[in-house]
């Protein structure tokens, strides 16, 4: 029997408070963009989740097995950047896992993590100007970034003259046909610094140019580097508190030099 009350409910006014095209929940059933996910678990690879969740479809096997390989070049570069650092001294003060973890993609910024982004920013606006001369955008960016003095994100390091995962990114892009325009200016780019600057493609020059090719905007770049790199901090927290003692000295006091008044 429909009561008032029945009546009152099915002609109550919705309100809709918040809007998703990722995933529906609905009482005993989840579907991400059109999948259930009970369907996904065991079926498809970490890297094809990722492709799914941020681009609404699943990747090509080819795809699938390009992104994955970006994801673990981005993985470690031992104690070297601040943000391993970062969550090292918060793991040594007795910090939670989680807070160390955070604080470590916290220490993300313009000169650590971000070069990726403005890689792939530069290499997209590059490409919209024109498909049909690779040639001529490659020197334009070239000559417009050196004669301001001005470092090209995704090109040189601090600690490789030569980074051995960049060739090999490339290797691969070619392998499953994920090597497009990106690609191709980046590595005309590289032959120009070099030429000039003795400076080659580093893995963000890499990385960036084949998630561009594959589609991926230039705004996720950052957040796709947070993907492959937060299982290194974890380990390198984990090590720091199974390994070394608490609140340990990371140097003398006599290793600091003082030169205020």
């Amino acid at each position: 029997m429909i009561t008032e009350d029945v009546l009152k409910d099915i002609f109550k006014p919705r309100i809709l408070k918040w809007r998703t095209s990722i995933t529906k929940v609905e009482p005993n059933k989840l579907t991400t963009r059109g999948y259930l996910q009970e369907d996904l678990i065991g079926n498809i690879s970490f890297a094809e989740m990722i492709h799914l969740l941020i681009k609404g479809e699943l990747p090509s096997k080819n795809e699938a097995q390009m992104l994955g390989a970006v994801l673990v070049s981005f993985c470690d570069h031992g104690v070297t950047p601040p943000s391993t650092q970062t969550a090292r001294i918060m793991a040594s003060t007795g910090s939670p896992l989680h807070a160390c973890i955070a604080g470590g993609l916290l220490a993300f910024g313009k000169n650590h993590a971000g070069a990726i982004e403005h890689a792939m920013k530069t290499l997209q606006d590059g490409i919209k100007r024109t498909e049909d001369d690779i040639n001529r955008i490659a020197e334009e960016i070239v000559s417009h970034f050196l004669k301001n003095n001005e470092k090209i994100c995704g090109f040189g390091h601090r600690y490789h003259n030569e980074d051995p995962r960049a060739p090999r990114l490339i290797e691969l892009a070619k392998k499953y046909g994920c090597f497009g325009k990106h690609s191709e200016l980046a590595t005309v780019i590289e032959d120009l610094l070099f030429e000039k600057k003795g400076i080659r493609m580093n893995i963000d020059g890499a990385n960036g140019a084949i998630l561009s090719d594959m589609g991926f905007n230039w705004t996720v770049g950052s957040g796709m580097f947070m993907i492959g790199r937060l299982p290194g901090i974890l380990a390198h927290v984990n090590e720091e508190n199974t390994r070394e003692s608490p609140f340990r000295k990371f140097f003398e006091i006599d290793e600091i030099y003082y030169d205020g008044v």
